[in-house]
């Protein structure tokens, strides 16, 4: 909804990005000149997306109370970037941490490394195996382009595989770089990151 309400101010030659979801931009998303079927489209678009927007902070309300049930969920959203369900799946994915012997078995687990299709002495390395929950790698996708804002050690490397890969590759370097750093914080029990990358390397 909110990338059809991107496309119509678009269209009016109005590019806020995220300052179209401010006060201010919710009025001169609404002052824009449309045509009847625009405007009705617009009007819609904007009583969905109160909706939606008030049934997810019921939701949020109610994962906060289960996060207080879980110490460890709080621990991981030291990390910045990481909310709420990002917490919360990895660390009901993942079980008890100490099953794990290194980040790497972690990442293994998750499907979030490469498969490796190696034959007369070369290695290559494919696609990552998918094996494992596939909602929780979404979220750390996700959770991982946060990371890139706030952490300059993320954001350093990820720009450098984006200049070097395609950037989905860099997104999925950075998800398994995350999973590493989480797994660790949740090893340690230590909620500052400097700890421990160099162990999330």
């Amino acid at each position: 909804m909110k990338n059809e309400l991107q496309h119509l101010a678009l269209n009016q030659g109005m590019q806020q990005k995220r300052k179209l979801w401010t006060a201010q931009g919710q009025v001169e998303l609404e002052s824009l000149s449309l045509e009847r079927w625009g405007a009705q489209r617009r009007h819609d678009l904007l009583q969905l997306l109160a909706m939606f927007e008030a049934q997810m902070e019921s939701l949020n309300s109610a994962v906060k109370k289960v996060a207080e049930a879980y110490p460890d969920a709080r621990l991981l959203m030291t990390q910045p970037g990481v909310g709420l369900v990002a917490a919360l799946a990895f660390i009901l994915t993942i079980g008890e941490v100490l099953r794990f012997r290194c980040s790497k078995q972690v990442r293994s687990y998750l499907g979030l490394i490469p498969r490796e299709r190696s034959s007369g002495g070369k290695q290559r390395m494919g696609a990552i195996s998918k094996q494992g929950n596939r909602l929780l790698r979404t979220l750390l996708v996700e959770a991982a382009q946060s990371v890139v804002r706030y952490d300059p050690e993320f954001r350093k490397e990820y720009v450098h595989r984006c200049h070097q890969k395609y950037r989905a590759v860099a997104k999925i370097a950075a998800a398994r770089k995350l999973a590493a750093r989480l797994y660790w914080m949740l090893r340690i029990q230590k909620p500052n990151p400097d700890v421990f990358a160099s162990r999330a390397a």
